[in-house]
C-alpha cells in the first residue's frame, strides 16, 4: 500500500525544563534538535512547523538555556483514511557555547546530558551542524556521544542556500566520510526549500513510527 505524506499540521510551545519533574506529561514520544549554539536550530524548527516566531531566533549564540518542549502533530491521508501522531519536537541548548561562563556550561551539558541518556521516550536526535564548515571536534565528539547513548541520530546540514549545489554535495559527501554515515542518517537542509522540509518530516516520522 502506497502510504500518503506525513505533513506537521498544529505546533505549540508546551514548557522548558531543567530536570525531569517539569519534563510535561502525558508523555509523548519525542524528536529532540541540538546542535552548536549559531547552527539555525530556531530558524529550521520554525521552517519545520511553519510558524514564525515559535522558537525564538536570537543574534545572540548561546541564548536557549532550558530544554524547551513543543507539541506538534502530524497528519497523513492514505486510500482515503486519515491518521494523526502527536509529538514532541525537544529543543535543547546548543553546545560550544559562546560568552558563557564555565560554571553555566557545566551545569547546562549536566540537565542536557541527563535528559538525552535518560528519556524513555526520545525516538530521534537531530543534530545540527552549519554546512559552510568543516567537521569540528565539539560535533565529531557529541555525534559519537549521542551514539554511545543508544540513540538513533539524524545528522542534518543546515545553511544549504548559502552554498552552490556542487558545494553543498561536496560538504555532504565530506560529512560522511567523517561521520561514516550513509545517506539514510545525513541530509541537507534550507529554510527556503519546501522539498527539504518534506523531507525531513518524513524522516523524523519513519524513525518515530516505531514508538507509537
Amino acid at each position: 500500500m502506497n502510504k500518503g505524506t506525513w505533513d506537521i499540521i498544529h505546533a505549540q510551545y508546551i514548557t522548558s525544563a531543567v530536570r525531569a519533574d517539569q519534563y510535561p506529561t502525558p508523555p509523548l514520544i519525542e524528536a529532540a534538535f541540538i546542535g552548536r549554539s549559531n547552527v539555525g536550530k530556531s530558524s529550521l524548527i520554525n521552517s519545520l512547523c511553519r510558524r514564525n516566531g515559535l522558537a525564538r531566533v536570537s543574534s545572540t549564540p548561546g541564548k536557549t538555556q532550558t530544554i524547551n518542549f513543543y507539541g506538534l502533530q502530524a497528519k497523513r491521508t492514505t486510500e482515503g483514511q486519515e491518521e494523526r501522531a502527536d509529538f514532541y519536537l525537544v529543543d535543547l541548548p546548543g553546545y560550544g557555547f559562546a560568552k558563557t561562563a564555565k560554571t553555566n556550561k557545566d551545569k547546562w551539558s549536566g540537565f542536557i546530558s541527563k535528559y538525552l541518556s535518560g528519556s524513555d521516550n526520545l525516538g530521534l536526535v537531530c543534530q545540527l551542524i552549519d554546512i559552510r564548515h568543516k567537521p569540528l571536534d565539539s560535533d565529531i565528539e557529541s555525534y559519537h556521544w549521542l551514539l554511545d547513548c543508544g540513540l538513533q541520530v539524524q545528522i542534518i546540514l543546515t545553511k544549504a542556500d548559502k552554498l552552490s549545489k556542487n558545494a553543498a554535495m561536496a560538504q555532504k559527501a565530506l560529512f560522511k566520510r567523517e561521520l561514516g554515515l550513509d545517506d539514510s542518517r545525513i541530509m541537507t537542509y534550507s529554510v527556503t526549500q519546501n522539498t527539504m522540509r518534506s523531507e525531513l518530516i518524513g524522516r523524523i516520522m519513519t524513525a518515530l513510527e516505531g514508538h507509537y
